[in-house]
């Protein structure tokens, strides 16, 4: 995995994000048992995952503003350092038995706002580590440690750990922040400074400068639409796939666990693949095919519902979709003036998880009324739409990156 070219600095972000999304992946799995073991109701459970989702759609454009206003590397050890004290007293608490599920709630939403903050000022971060033309590689290098860490390794670390102690995932989870925050000190003092305003304006005031930025520039409009509408579409499917899985498949716990890992290695194979498909078929091209195959393929198993067409679909969707991001994150980094990047990538994330929850109610609606087939052909239809729409909007006679 290890690249020379991009430098000793890039490495050394990267072990801090993989570190940080190994404890991420860690919590995915020991927050809905730990709700479960302080609550049998399920309301009790689903607040505690809704807390981990709400904060990019409560906090996400202030989290934009503040990485525009302050130097990436302060927020993210600040971030990082907030969750170790919140993660703390997540840990004394269920060591010493009073912890509620309103509390788990309440860490899990504190614990949400301080990734927004992470992870759009690390996006603001990555022009000032590597040159521009390395952009798509040091992208796709990232969304690989963050898949490792967020799909394959921390989720079964995080059961295996609850297992030996209920306190001990959350333990852990705090050991790996305190190790990225010494690897975040470490990075260059360029990280510092707060980015310069573009030589056309001096002031760009307001946590929505960035959405307004956003909504007059066609190309990147067109791309957070399409991509938040294949995001939905995903969504969609997947919110039902568990039970597809069951009852269409036959699988149970353990063969649909091994589905999501196969679909998870697609994923990894993609944002490897990402910057080598740039490179030779150009931006426009990749983006309309990770589109079309994202939010198409899913109909695949409308003409095929056996197994092979389900692995394929998830290795599939999940390697469109690394490519997809990692695609859409060099244009965003090349396109938007540097002290409007942070609320831009803010702007395009709160839309994209807004649309990604409504998707997910919509496909559970759709399978609930027409059938399991429903959300697949929904994502197929999208697919459609999205992917003609980017084709027209990204013409070269028209604004581009």
């Amino acid at each position: 995995m290890v690249d020379r070219s991009l430098g000793t600095a890039f490495w050394r972000f990267w072990g801090a994000s993989a570190l940080a999304n190994l404890g991420d992946g860690i919590r995915v799995a020991a927050f809905p048992l730990l709700a479960a073991a302080l609550t049998a109701s399920p309301v009790g459970v689903a607040a505690v995952a809704a807390a981990q989702v709400l904060p990019w759609l409560v906090t996400g454009l202030w989290a934009g503003a503040l990485a525009d206003r302050r130097g990436a590397r302060q927020l993210i050890v600040a971030a990082d350092l907030a969750r170790v004290a919140v993660l703390l007293t997540l840990v004394v608490a269920v060591a010493t038995g009073w912890a509620t599920v309103a509390l788990v709630v309440a860490a899990a939403f504190l614990l949400g706002v301080g990734e927004t903050v992470r992870d759009t000022a690390a996006q603001t971060a990555i022009p000032r580590l590597v040159h521009d033309s390395q952009l798509e590689r040091a992208n796709g290098r990232l969304v690989a440690g963050e898949i490792v860490g967020n799909e394959f390794v921390g989720p079964p670390v995080g059961a295996l750990l609850f297992v030996a102690g209920a306190a001990l995932p959350f333990a852990v989870n705090g050991a790996t922040l305190a190790l990225a925050v010494m690897l975040v000190l470490s990075l260059p003092l360029s990280l510092t400074r707060r980015p310069a305003p573009a030589a056309a304006t001096s002031e760009r005031p307001g946590d929505l400068a960035g959405m307004r930025w956003l909504l007059r520039h066609p190309m990147l409009r067109t791309l957070v639409l399409v991509s938040a509408a294949v995001g939905a579409a995903d969504s969609a499917w997947f919110a039902i796939f568990v039970l597809y899985a069951r009852d269409s498949l036959g699988l149970g716990a353990v063969g649909f666990g091994l589905l999501l890992a196969t679909g998870a290695g697609g994923g990894l194979l993609g944002s490897f693949a990402a910057d080598r498909l740039i490179a030779r078929f150009r931006h426009r091209t990749v983006l309309t095919w990770s589109l079309a195959l994202t939010a198409g393929t899913p109909a695949l198993l409308v003409i095929a519902p056996d197994r092979w067409a389900a692995a394929t679909v998830v290795v599939v969707t999940s390697a469109s979709f690394a490519v997809l991001n990692v695609t859409a994150l060099a244009i965003r980094q090349r396109t938007v003036p540097a002290d409007l990047l942070g609320r831009v990538v803010a702007a395009s994330r709160t839309l994209t998880y807004g649309c990604a929850a409504l998707g997910a109610l919509l496909g559970g609606a759709l399978a609930g009324s027409l059938g399991a087939h429903a959300p697949f052909l929904f994502s197929a239809a999208v697919a459609v739409l999205a992917t003609a729409a980017w084709w027209s909007a990204s013409r070269p006679d028209t604004r581009t990156a």
